[in-house]
């Protein structure tokens, strides 16, 4: 009888053992991938979107030139895609090749036709969209009010999904048309 008691004490230890070493591999599994892979996914999700915007937005003839052989998306400030943006760099779109300029002031952007405005760099935007008003650059960030305050596009999050805003007034002013493509997935800002 006791060797009896002895087996099914052991057999429950051993069983709730296990549990335990599975309930913390389950969770200490489940804090890294729930904090750090959507992370990264929603970055590979912009970078795809920073591409496709290319495709549904054209800029004055004289800027695309024929001559010039890239189209250049500078990121301003410190770059949140880690290695998000290696699946677009170098990429073929309206016969261009995509470069990526890393930049941490915005008198470096040079010929840039996109720029994606770190939120490292939200206290200098004013100063950053004054520089290049008017300009035919793409302005994209991922800030607060970013198109309210003078930008093309803004990345916004809901409910876990990457969606974007889009100024139709300065993107008209600088000088770029936005397909009706394009528009119809964003939500439309307009100055007043």
């Amino acid at each position: 009888m006791f060797y009896k008691m002895y087996l099914y004490t052991k057999n429950k230890i051993t069983y709730i053992s296990l549990i335990i070493i599975l309930i913390c591999y389950c969770i200490g599994n489940g804090v890294s991938n729930t904090y750090a892979a959507p992370k990264s996914k929603e970055y590979y999700v912009k970078a795809a979107f920073l591409l496709n915007f290319v495709k549904f937005i054209e800029w004055p003839s004289h800027d695309l030139s024929d001559t010039s052989s890239s189209l250049t998306l500078c990121i301003l400030g410190n770059d949140p895609f880690d290695e998000a943006l290696k699946t677009i760099e170098d990429k073929i779109v309206k016969n261009k090749k995509l470069v990526i300029k890393r930049c941490s002031r915005v008198e470096d952007i040079g010929e840039s036709q996109i720029i994606f405005i770190c939120t490292s760099e939200r206290k200098k935007l004013p100063e950053i969209l004054t520089k290049i008003k008017d300009r035919p650059i793409l302005t994209v960030a991922e800030t607060k009010n970013f198109c309210q305050s003078g930008g093309i596009v803004n990345f916004i999050v809901i409910k876990n999904k990457v969606r974007f805003e889009i100024n139709v007034d300065v993107a008209k002013r600088s000088g770029l048309k936005i397909s009706s493509k394009l528009l119809k997935l964003a939500k439309i800002i307009k100055e007043r």
